[in-house]
C-alpha cells in the first residue's frame, strides 16, 4: 500500500496503467483532495447524474458523514464465513492499492461501505433480491465531511486495456457533473396506503414464543414484523435521509442504493466502532416511548431503570457483548449500571463498552463475533437464529444485519440496522421487532413495535 502526496491525475493514470500491464491484473488508485465544503445531502441526490448506486452514512455521535456515489469495486461473500470472507477480498485490495492521501482522515482514501444480512441461511430472497447477503462497495467518488470540511476521494480500478485519456477524461467530466451542485428542496413522499402485514399472527407468534421459553427450548427470541406502505410517486431517498437526520440526531442515519431499491433508515444502535485501535460497542436494550411532558418523561425512564423484564433483557445483550469482546481485545471497561438513553420517540437502556483491540484483528473479526447480539436475535445465539428462521412471517433480509464502513487505516464502524425501510419505487416495507422472554405479553410487544416503527413512518408520508 504506497501513500503519497502526489495528486496529477494524469500522471497518476498513466504509471497504473503501466503496472496493471506489467502485472496483468487491475490496479486500484485512490486520490484523496480537500475541496469546498459541499452539503452532504444535496451530494447524495445529485450523485444520481453519475451512478444509481448511491450510499450514506451519518455518523450518530460526531460529525461525519460519507456519501458514495458509483464503484470502484465491490466485495461479496457467498459462505456462511461470509465476515473472513470479506476481510480477505479486503486485504488483496488494499495490499495492492496505490493511494494518494496527504490528509490522512479517517474514511477517506479506500473505504468500503455497505452491509449483511441479518441471517445468511436465510434462502427466500424476496423482497430483497436487490441485496445480496453482503454487499460491501468501494465507491467510485467518495464525499467525506467531517469537522466542517469536505473531501473528495476517487477510486478507479485500472484495468491493463485501459487507455489513459479516456479515464482522465471520464474522470473530469464526473467531478464536474458531481461538484456543479445547485440547491433545492427535498420533498417528502405522500403516503397513499398503509397496511399491517398479520398482525394477529404476529401476535400469535409471539404468544408460541413465550410457551417455547416455558419449555425450556430457547432463553430469548426476538421477532419483527412488517409495514407495508404505498406513496403517489416514487420515493426521492435523499430527501428522506435528510429529514431522519433532523428528526433523530442521536442515531446513525443510512441509505443504501442497490438496483434501483432502497435500504433505509435510523439505528441508535452501534455494533462496533474502532479508531485507532480504540474498540467502542454498545448493550443497546430495553425500550418505553418518551413521555408527553417532562414530569410523564422521567415517570416512564424511572419505570424502564426498574422494570426487571427490560432489565432482564438488557442484562441478556450486555454478557454477550462482554464475552465477544473479551476474545479480541483488551482493557475492557463495562459499567455495571445502565442508563437512560433517549431519542425522539423512544428511549432505551444503555451500557457503554470500552476496550483496547488486539494485534491480529479487525472490525470485522469483532462484528463477527457480536452478530446477531441478544438484542436482534436472542438467546441462545444460535438456537434463537434458528428459531426465526422458521418461525417469523417475514424474511428480515438487511433488517437487523450489521451495516457500515472500514477504511484503509483499520478504521470503521457498524452498527445495527434497526428503525429501517426498504423502499421499492413507490412502495416501502417496514420492520420492527421485540425481545420475547417467558412472561412476554403479545399485546404489549405489539404496541412497543408500533412506537419503534414511528420514525420511519414520520418521515414516509407522517404518522
Amino acid at each position: 500500500m504506497l501513500h503519497t502526496k502526489t495528486s496529477h491525475i494524469e500522471e497518476i493514470i498513466g504509471e497504473a496503467i503501466e503496472k496493471a500491464r506489467h502485472y496483468t491484473e487491475p490496479q486500484l488508485i485512490s486520490v484523496v483532495d480537500q475541496i469546498d465544503y459541499i452539503d452532504a445531502y444535496q451530494f447524495m441526490d445529485h450523485g444520481q447524474v453519475v451512478d444509481y448506486h448511491r450510499l450514506f452514512w451519518r455518523s450518530a455521535e460526531e460529525d461525519f458523514t460519507m456519501v458514495g456515489v458509483g464503484t470502484a469495486s465491490k466485495l461479496f461473500a457467498t459462505s456462511e464465513r461470509r465476515f473472513k470472507e470479506v476481510q480477505s477480498l479486503w486485504n488483496e485490495i488494499r495490499e495492492h492499492a496505490v493511494i494518494y492521501n496527504r490528509y490522512g482522515e479517517k474514511g477517506t482514501g479506500v473505504v468500503a461501505i455497505g452491509g449483511f444480512s441479518f441471517d445468511s441461511k436465510q434462502k427466500n430472497a424476496s423482497p430483497w433480491e436487490a441485496f445480496p447477503d453482503s454487499q460491501m462497495t468501494i465507491p467510485a467518488y467518495l464525499l467525506t465531511n467531517k469537522s466542517g470540511k469536505s473531501f473528495l476521494t476517487t477510486n478507479v480500478m485500472i484495468f491493463p486495456e485501459d487507455h489513459q485519456q479516456q479515464i482522465v477524461n471520464q474522470i473530469a467530466d464526473h467531478h464536474e457533473k458531481l461538484l456543479s451542485l445547485t440547491d433545492h428542496d427535498f420533498q417528502l413522499p405522500e403516503r397513499t396506503n398503509t397496511s399491517e402485514v398479520a398482525p394477529e399472527l404476529w401476535k400469535a407468534s409471539v404468544k408460541e414464543a413465550t410457551d417455547d421459553i416455558k419449555k425450556g427450548l430457547l432463553e430469548k427470541v426476538v421477532l419483527a414484523r412488517e409495514l407495508r406502505i404505498s406513496f403517489s410517486e416514487p420515493v426521492q431517498i435523499a430527501g428522506v435521509l435528510k429529514a431522519l437526520a433532523e428528526s433523530q440526531d442521536n442515531s446513525y442515519i443510512f441509505g443504501f442504493e442497490s438496483e434501483g431499491d432502497y435500504f433505509v433508515g435510523a439505528t441508535p444502535e452501534r455494533l462496533a466502532k474502532v479508531d485507532k485501535r480504540e474498540l467502542i460497542s454498545t448493550c443497546l436494550a430495553g425500550t418505553v416511548p418518551r413521555g408527553g411532558t417532562e414530569e410523564e418523561d422521567q415517570h416512564l425512564g424511572r419505570d424502564l431503570l426498574h422494570d426487571p423484564k427490560n432489565r432482564q433483557e438488557h442484562q441478556f445483550v450486555v454478557e454477550m457483548i462482554k464475552e465477544a469482546v473479551e476474545a479480541c481485545a483488551t482493557n475492557v471497561d463495562i459499567p455495571e449500571e445502565p442508563v437512560l438513553y433517549p431519542l425522539k420517540n423512544l428511549q432505551h437502556l444503555y451500557t457503554p463498552v470500552r476496550a483496547t483491540l488486539d494485534e491480529g484483528y479487525t472490525i470485522l473479526d469483532v462484528i463477527e463475533k457480536l452478530h446477531p447480539t441478544p438484542a436482534l436475535g436472542g438467546l441462545p445465539q444460535q438456537s434463537s437464529v434458528e428459531y426465526i428462521r422458521h418461525h417469523e412471517t417475514l424474511n428480515r433480509g438487511w433488517y437487523a444485519g450489521p451495516i457500515g464502513w472500514f477504511d484503509d487505516h483499520n478504521n470503521g464502524e457498524f452498527a445495527v440496522a434497526i428503525r429501517s425501510a426498504l423502499i421499492q419505487n413507490d412502495s416501502a416495507s417496514l420492520f420492527a421487532g421485540c425481545g420475547v422472554v417467558e412472561d412476554s405479553d403479545p399485546q404489549a410487544e405489539y404496541e412497543e413495535t408500533a412506537v419503534k416503527l414511528k420514525p420511519m413512518l414520520s418521515v414516509l408520508g407522517g404518522y
